[in-house]
């Protein structure tokens, strides 16, 4: 028999085709992903660059004399301004910081009224926009990574200044309460803080609460927003962390002040760093909103701010 006759012809096989429901499934989740990374972009870009509040009162408003100023935030040198209320004769200061979105006036709590009772009280009082607020350089918001350097900044103007500098306190408000805490930890010139609703760890913070700030499903945006919000912005939620740095106030003193109603960052918070710093005072305000303590109970929260300056 012919060899050739034994050779079985070739079969030529078709590739198998995908078919195009599937194609279509994996396009649709394509589209998916990106769209929830984009979105999430978005958002995190939007509460990282928030619009600038105005400037809409001044010290005059509150019967008191208060000194334009501008200052450099420690480390990248951005200028940062304020105003310098001064006490007649009064080596003592408080220094405010204020929380994510507002300006030096905090007019939700509202500042000027705790200024004006702190000047009556015989202490300085420096009021100042972070970066990026009021009118402030700068064109981000870290939620206290940076912030921090802006409030060693206000420090630093203070200690420039020897007869104000005598007792440098920090009085901070939501952010602005967790920079100050971070502040006093890494700052030994801070004679003592006073936090009012501050966060004890951003990161944590945020993965239980970020859908209240972005308005959005915390599954899948939240995963999202930290994969792609550090790479945009240079945000690092980890760098964040009062209830990790307040160990290192070394006995200095702090009063924390935390509504017992506060949904936008709960007691829990407080809670959490005074488990972490003992020696914390923790003044609970019944029935208080986010950083509505002086407002829901002014007379216990003047009385408890005051006493504790006066013990230092």
């Amino acid at each position: 028999m012919d060899a050739k006759a034994l050779v079985q012809p070739e079969i030529k096989t078709q590739p198998k085709r995908v078919p195009i429901y599937l194609t279509a499934i994996l396009v649709l989740i394509t589209l998916a992903i990106a769209g929830v990374f984009g979105v999430s972009a978005n958002v995190g870009w939007q509460l990282t660059h928030p619009v600038r509040q105005q400037i809409d009162s001044t010290p005059l408003a509150a019967g008191l004399l208060g000194e334009e100023v501008v200052f450099k935030s420690r480390g990248d040198g951005l200028n940062l301004k304020g105003w310098l209320i001064s006490a007649q004769g009064s080596t003592k200061t408080v220094i405010f910081a204020h929380g994510y979105r507002k300006n030096r006036l905090q007019d939700d709590v509202p500042g000027l009224s705790i200024a004006q009772a702190l000047v009556a009280e015989g202490y300085n009082v420096l009021m100042f926009d972070f970066r990026n607020s009021g009118e402030s350089e700068g064109d981000l918001t870290s939620i206290g990574q940076y912030e921090v350097q802006d409030l060693l900044g206000a420090v630093d103007f203070i200690k420039a200044k020897p007869e104000k500098a005598k007792q440098i306190d920090l009085l901070g408000f939501s952010m602005g309460a967790s920079t100050a805490i971070l502040a006093g930890a890494r700052e030994p010139a801070v004679t003592a803080v006073i936090a009012d609703s501050p966060f004890a760890d951003l990161q944590t913070y945020l993965n239980k609460n970020l859908s209240v700030w972005t308005e959005l499903p915390a599954i899948p945006f939240n995963q999202a927003f930290f994969v792609v919000v550090p790479s945009l912005t240079g945000l690092r939620t980890e760098a964040v962390s009062p209830v990790n740095e307040i160990k290192n106030l070394g006995n200095r003193p702090l009063l924390l002040i935390h509504g017992e109603g506060d949904e936008d960052i709960p007691i829990e918070n407080s809670e959490q760093l005074q488990k972490a710093y003992p020696q914390a005072q923790l003044l609970r305000i019944p029935g208080a909103k986010h950083v509505k303590n002086y407002e829901t109970d002014p007379g216990r929260y003047l009385s408890t701010v005051t006493s504790f300056l006066a013990g230092l």
